[in-house]
């Protein structure tokens, strides 16, 4: 009886979830049924056309242009002549069994990519005879285009969908393009539209009788918006070009907006390596070059100690703190001496000796011993060191530094600001302010990235505020409205604060550091920099040569550009970035180069540190100590 009792318990069960599961497929998901997973349905995808990118200006920066991959799908092939296949795609009879085995698993029942990019030649050949292989069939495709061959780590790369992205998905099927890197990924929603579907019924001997439902699931493909970009491509060029033959980061900002004006790292390539058949080929050939890193954006992800143009950022903290006016006065004797051994001492060349030295002097000359006393009196503030360290890095932390910016790029670098709770762990909570002294100098445990150090002269030059910095100008014709990026920041150093630093900032290039790079006609307002740069090679310490490091806004009055160049084992800041500071912001502000300063520029082109890298092929340690 018992068992009877259950037999017919579990047939009626049976029956309601068989009645519910149809009440759900035809009552509740009607409207919305995807017809992909049924077998007795073919779907075929056309594909949108990829939004265009262009400059501020309207240069066209990437384009589209079409492809054709041979598409399979695995439950529909049919004994086919392998052999004449292969010739038609040149590839040989392994590669194919491989190829198909890839599509084999991932699905059975749906299409995906088995040779992508083919040839038009070899398209033709194969169109005419593409009838006698079943469950072969060609997708066009758009791949992208690169008029012009710059600002690779902007703009970025589409590549293929993998495997278990496709199996996540509600959209992607594999083998599909996707961006990758730069815009392309950070705004792939945007640029990639959404691609069209149609359902075709099949019968039972596998061909296609018509469409599915007269078309009713049907839809039509809708083309990516393009974007236009803060970036100046004319600036850009000009910036790589003149970083050609070294390493390092230039990041442009406009001060105004937050727009990026240029974004160059260097070495770079061409964006078009990445596009075509040879793209595979060309990614490992960039990604595997461990030793130029073409493919790393050391605009973005280089973490730099930022030297001497730190010591504004002291002198501002100072100032806020009132620890320091304008008229506090510290001597120099070729250094500041932090400590009673020999070695504790940071040597200056101010060449400024015995005499006191005020603040707009002490930017000016950047005398080290100035900016050690001044960030001395910051940390033992009310004579607890610990405390006054994590206030000073409230403020850095108010410019941006310490953290990600938020800008709308993918790739990115936090830095490293310590702060009181850092030092107690490091140093046993035995330390003071000249424990660290070197962070003074913009050395010691400090890192920043050239964009950070742009965005911090942005706010300089804005005497206060800055805004997030920005890549994407425009959307179609709709200007980019996200309170993100059309809010300033305010720091939390008082606006008249600003003025004295910017007024020691111009005179750098009037009488200090930075004078031999004037423009005539623009006033121009910067900071100077030379990190030492030293390494370990087989257990013994070695100096290199320095990291040359220039920070600029310009004109000193309603600025169109801030700016920070770093080059790698340049030297002093005076001797390779101000040069090309000077050449970049008579270029943007004037729009070509006069005659005068053409020799700096010449001598910008021919200048290559390629023997200084070639040297330090080995990967050392850096330990960052000292200033200039």
């Amino acid at each position: 009886m018992q068992k009877s009792f259950l037999l017919y318990f579990l047939i009626t069960l049976a029956g309601f979830i068989f009645i519910g599961r149809l009440f759900q497929l035809q009552i509740i998901r009607s409207d919305s049924y995807d017809p992909i997973h049924n077998a007795a349905v073919k779907t075929i995808y056309d594909y949108p056309e990829r939004g265009y990118v262009y400059d501020r200006n309207g240069k066209l920066l990437v384009a589209n242009q079409l492809s054709y991959d041979v598409m399979v799908q695995p439950n529909q092939v049919k004994p086919i002549d392998t052999l004449e296949f292969c010739k038609l795609l040149k590839i040989d009879k392994e590669d194919f069994l491989k190829r198909f085995e890839r599509a084999e698993k991932y699905a059975t029942y749906l299409p995906s990519v088995f040779l992508k990019q083919l040839a038009k030649e070899d398209f033709a050949f194969l169109q005419e005879k593409l009838h006698k292989y079943t469950g072969f069939f060609i997708q066009k495709r758009i791949i992208r285009d690169y008029p012009i061959k710059a600002a690779a780590n902007v703009l970025g790369y589409i590549g293929e969908v993998n495997e278990e992205k496709a199996r996540k998905s509600n959209y992607y099927q594999q083998g599909e393009l996707e961006g990758k890197d730069g815009i392309e990924r950070q705004y792939e929603n945007i640029l990639r539209g959404r691609k069209g579907k149609k359902y075709l019924h099949r019968n039972r001997f596998n061909k296609v009788t018509g469409s599915f439902k007269d078309g009713v699931y049907d839809t039509l493909p809708e083309n990516g918006k393009d974007l236009m970009l803060a970036l100046d491509i004319d600036l850009q060029v000009y910036a790589q070009k003149l970083m050609k033959g070294k390493r390092g980061g230039i990041v442009a900002i406009e001060p105004s907006t937050g727009e990026i004006l240029a974004l160059v790292t260097a070495p770079s390539y061409d964006p078009n390596m990445l596009v075509g058949r040879k793209r595979s080929k060309n990614s490992i050939v960039l990604f595997n070059d461990t030793v130029s890193k073409p493919s790393y954006d050391r605009g973005l992800l280089a973490a730099y100690a930022p030297g001497s143009p730190f010591k504004m950022m002291n002198a501002l903290i100072g100032l806020q703190e009132k620890v320091i006016n304008q008229q506090t006065s510290f001597k120099c004797y070729g250094g500041y001496r932090y400590g009673n051994r020999t070695h504790e001492f940071m040597k200056c060349h101010c060449d400024i000796y015995g005499r006191p030295i005020k603040l707009k002097t002490a930017i000016a000359k950047s005398c080290n011993s100035y900016f050690s006393n001044t960030y001395k009196l910051i940390v033992e503030k009310d004579k607890m060191p610990s405390q006054g360290m994590n206030n000073w890095k409230k403020h850095v932390a108010s410019f941006g530094m310490g953290n990600f910016l938020g800008y709308d790029l993918p790739a990115g670098q936090k830095g490293l600001i310590p702060d009181g709770n850092y030092y107690d762990r490091r140093l046993n909570y035995r330390w003071n302010g000249s424990s660290i002294i070197s962070n003074a100098i913009g050395q010691g445990e400090i890192l920043t990235t050239p964009i950070q150090l742009a965005n911090f002269t942005a706010a300089i030059a804005n005497r206060g505020y800055f805004y997030t910095p920005h890549i994407v100008k425009r959307v179609d014709s709709s200007y980019i409205d996200n309170p993100k990026y059309t809010q300033p920041k305010i720091t939390t150093i008082n606006k008249e604060h600003f003025t004295p630093i910017v007024e020691a900032m111009h005179e750098v290039f009037k009488s200090g550091t930075g004078r031999f790079s004037q423009v005539k006609g623009i006033q121009i307002c910067g900071k100077t920099g030379t990190a030492e740069n030293f390494v370990i090679v087989d257990g013994v310490k070695q100096q290199l040569d320095d990291h040359s490091i220039l920070v600029a806004f310009a004109p000193k009055k309603n600025p169109k550009i801030a700016l920070a160049v770093f080059v790698e084992n340049g030297g002093y800041g005076s001797t390779i970035a101000a040069p090309i500071t000077s050449l970049l912001v008579e270029k943007y502000i004037n729009g070509k180069i006069s005659k005068r300063n053409k020799y700096r520029e010449l001598n910008m082109l021919n200048m290559s540190l390629q023997e200084i890298y070639d040297i330090q092929l080995q990967k050392p340690e850096e330990v960052a100590s000292g200033t200039k």
